[in-house]
């Protein structure tokens, strides 16, 4: 005996744990979670919900898969029509939930992306989306809260062995300002000549030749730098960038 998938397929009885007198439906979902830095702080895009079940609490964006698509188009898709954001410098998947108990309604797998805007746009999103920083997430549905930790955790992990910093910040930077996205990220203050030393080492940076003007204060003015490269690339895979005094 079949039962009807989300996705307007069937699922065969007896097969992927849905086998049973009363089969549950069956569906897969993406969900996005997306970071900025704003401010000073790392911030995740969430959208409240105006249905039931956990009507009214923040979400992660996504919903359901359409039938012809695979994950990466659906989550790009969902983006842009649910929220309004296409400025993703990265998008990587980041896990996969498959708890039967995590949707009340039915049993569904969620898939999750890790998203990032660089610092210098600002998506103009619905009046029921908003940025929250990740370190004061408000009631959250679902499980949405533990994967907006679990993407934390990953975007830290990286920017220890990899460019990945090039997706949060703009084209063009002083190590100032890149410092600063670092420490918002990390959860820790980065020295901004430490950073330029092991940055310029790994190959990940570049002086553009350009210079910021000095302040009314005066002083030397701020070097401009770039990343070599905007797409990911690992530059040290044994690498992490540790807080102050740590063992």
């Amino acid at each position: 005996m079949d039962i009807p998938h989300a996705n307007g397929r069937t699922v065969p009885t007896g097969e992927g744990g849905l086998s049973g007198p009363h089969p549950r439906k069956f569906g897969h979902e993406a969900l996005a979670v997306v970071f900025q830095i704003r401010g000073d702080q790392l911030c995740v895009l969430l959208w409240r919900r105006a249905l039931p079940p956990w009507e009214g609490a923040w979400a992660l964006p996504g919903g359901r898969l359409g039938g012809e698509e695979d994950l990466g188009a659906s989550i790009r898709r969902q983006l842009a029509q649910k929220v309004d954001v296409r400025d993703l410098a990265h998008l990587e998947q980041l896990e996969t939930r498959s708890d039967p108990e995590r949707d009340p309604r039915h049993r569904t797998l969620a898939t999750a992306y890790l998203g990032l805007v660089p610092a210098d746009v600002d998506p103009i999103v619905p009046e029921d989306t908003g940025w929250h920083p990740t370190a004061d997430l408000p009631a959250m549905a679902f499980d949405h809260a533990s994967i907006a930790r679990s993407g934390r955790r990953r975007l830290r992990a990286k920017l220890g062995y990899t460019n990945v910093g090039f997706a949060l910040a703009p084209p063009e930077f002083t190590m100032s300002q890149l410092s600063g996205y670092y420490s918002s990220a990390l959860g820790h203050d980065v020295a901004a000549t430490n950073l330029r030393r092991v940055l310029l080492r790994r190959g990940q940076i570049e002086e553009t030749g350009r210079s910021v003007p000095s302040g009314r204060s005066g002083g030397r003015p701020a070097a401009l730098f770039r990343f070599r490269d905007r797409s990911l690339q690992v530059t040290d895979e044994f690498a992490v960038l540790r807080p102050p005094n740590a063992p």
